[in-house]
């Protein structure tokens, strides 16, 4: 099975169709990410065979989870070199996302990628999550979805994630096979920040190994106390 073959299944499993011009706009893509990859740390998959498969077939893996209304609003915490953010935006035309990311660096190229791309559905917010989801933030609560993938343990993503979603929103952690251990040390979290009961789903990626994506709901308001100031947090979970 090929990239292009490989991409329109799992799209296919969204019954989502994708373009010629998408494929293109996927491929330059992974162009830009592995050529800015020679200047600083984006991403340690430097294989193009490889990037192809983890990078954007990893991130096409939530599209069937994902609401695709006009106007969605998708935000990707921690997004590093843009995974998943920019390939689900380029899947997505009618959703809009906004990527999260504290490093400077990453997020000027970021910017820049999103430009030479022309993805005008994207943001980009060179900021820590926690600032992000402030209770004095304009993006507090305002994501239909937020996304996570290779950032933190589910505690800490509990606490980052669920104060940017709206109530009936929902947060995605895309995660390996720890997730059994961390889930039970998040339940606290999970509660605190206005999370209801979380969901694994098995994710089917030929190639790969044991992927799940944890979805958890937005049952109701987070609490103004989370997410926690970096400072009071101290490196401790909830």
């Amino acid at each position: 099975m090929n990239k292009i073959e490989l991409w329109d299944i799992l799209a296919g499993r969204a019954i989502i169709p994708l373009t010629d011009e998408q494929h293109g706009l996927l491929h330059r893509y992974l162009d830009l990410l592995i050529e800015a990859n020679q200047r600083m740390n984006l991403t340690r998959i430097t294989d193009r065979a490889a990037a192809e498969l983890n990078h954007v077939g990893d991130a096409l893996t939530l599209l069937p989870l994902l609401p695709t209304l006009i106007g969605t609003k998708v935000a990707d915490v921690g997004t590093g070199g843009g995974v998943p953010g920019i390939p689900l935006a380029i899947a997505l035309p009618n959703v809009r996302v906004t990527l999260i990311e504290s490093t400077k660096k990453k997020a000027a190229f970021l910017t820049e990628a999103v430009a030479k791309l022309g993805l005008g559905n994207v943001n980009v917010l060179a900021s820590r999550a926690e600032e992000a989801g402030a209770p004095d933030a304009a993006t507090r609560e305002s994501f239909d979805v937020a996304i996570a993938r290779a950032v933190a343990t589910m505690d800490w993503l509990a606490e980052w994630c669920l104060p940017l979603v709206k109530k009936g929103g929902k947060m995605l952690a895309m995660k390996g096979p720890k997730v059994n251990d961390e889930l039970p040390v998040a339940k606290k979290a999970i509660q605190l920040c206005g999370g209801g009961e979380p969901v694994v789903h098995a994710v089917d990626l030929p190639g790969t190994e044991h992927r799940v994506i944890v979805e958890i709901q937005k049952a109701g308001r987070t609490d103004k106390r989370f997410p926690r100031d970096p400072t009071v947090a101290k490196g401790k979970a909830l």
